[in-house]
């Protein structure tokens, strides 16, 4: 089974469930987060996990095998049009740079790591307009010289 088979028959066995991210991420044990971008083939469950995720969505052992092999973490387009994704694109654009200089200047050369990493995602009630809430948590990792 391919990865992008894989998050079809999760897609379809969700909304059969009428489960929300939140409540598979419960039963498998994991954050929400990780646990969606696993489902969506850019991260990868180990075994115990896997198979929790397809015991509550009643996922087959070729989805639960997919889950934890390794993903390649590719992208379709240069720029995306998913307004949400684009938004992130922009940010990006935006402010890279300043996030690149404050975290240089605050660490030193290096970067945060996406791997030793961890993302939540909130809705803070705001009576101008609910806010999206994100906070991201990565590891330092400086570059060394040889």
């Amino acid at each position: 089974m391919k990865k992008i088979e894989m998050t079809e028959a999760i897609m379809t066995a969700k909304s059969e469930a009428g489960l929300g991210w939140e409540a598979i991420a419960e039963k498998v044990g994991l954050d929400p987060v990780f646990v969606t971008s696993a489902c969506l083939g850019m991260n990868t469950l180990e075994a115990p996990y896997a198979e929790k995720l397809c015991t509550a969505l009643g996922l087959s052992d070729e989805v639960s095998a997919t889950l934890q092999q390794f993903p390649t973490k590719i992208w379709d387009q240069t720029v995306p049009t998913d307004p949400v994704i684009y938004r992130w694109y922009e940010i990006v654009g935006v402010y890279g740079e300043t996030i690149k200089e404050i975290i240089n200047e605050k660490f030193g050369d290096g970067i945060m790591s996406a791997i030793d990493f961890s993302m939540s995602i909130d809705k803070e009630e705001n009576p101008a307009g609910d806010r999206v809430l994100v906070s991201m948590s990565g590891k330092f990792l400086p570059y060394k010289s040889w």
